[in-house]
């Protein structure tokens, strides 16, 4: 009987490859054949999955953000207001291993995406998820007295969004300077603004 192949868990396997690789010889060294060898496949089982290195860069991104979208939901459950932006925050500044892999990912990615719609439209929509879901727990704390800026909500989110982005790419280039213990107290010193007006 045929061994049945589960083709989801196996773009898994070799998106989680490309970190790896990626990790170890940026983005240049991430060639098929070697993300191939890292998952353990033989290097012509990967055309089915992804027919070049862009198609698999744009899959990893996807995976990236689902997993992250999906941390988030764990980490803000039966949160409201501030609580829940410092734990949205929190899932995406690169605070580990595991999230400062993923930035390595998404740094490529919007390379790319500089110069392909398709990629810049994909990066659009995921960034638009994350402003409505912050603008709605910004909205929330407003609504509970939580927040004394007069900075609009629509600005906060701009701010936070890109120190979350670019955080990213720091912690990425130089780790040693953004520590994670730093990261954290100026995200809270950020929101400590928000709460005070001061």
């Amino acid at each position: 009987m045929p061994k049945v192949v589960d083709h989801d868990q196996r773009r898994v396997e070799l998106v989680n490859a490309t970190w790896r690789i990626i990790a170890r010889h940026g983005i240049e060294g991430a060639t098929l054949r070697e993300i191939a060898t890292e998952a353990g496949f033989a290097n012509g089982a990967l055309k089915p999955y992804f027919g070049t290195k862009d198609d698999l860069l744009t899959f990893a991104f996807g995976h990236v953000f689902s997993q992250t979208n999906l941390r988030i939901e764990r980490g803000a459950a039966g949160l409201t207001g501030l609580a829940a932006v410092r734990a949205f925050c929190h899932e995406i500044l690169p605070l580990d291993e595991t999230r400062v892999s993923e930035a390595r990912i998404v740094i490529p990615f919007w390379q790319k995406a500089l110069t392909n719609a398709a990629k810049a439209q994909l990066h659009d929509e995921s960034m638009l998820q994350w402003r409505l879901a912050l603008l709605e727990h910004l909205a929330e704390a407003r609504a509970a007295g939580e927040m004394h800026t007069a900075l609009t909500d629509t600005d906060v989110v701009g701010h936070l969004l890109n120190v979350l982005l670019g955080a990213q790419i720091t912690a990425a280039l130089s780790p040693d300077e953004h520590a994670p213990e730093q990261l954290v107290a100026q995200l809270d010193g950020y929101l400590h603004l928000l709460s005070t007006g001061d």
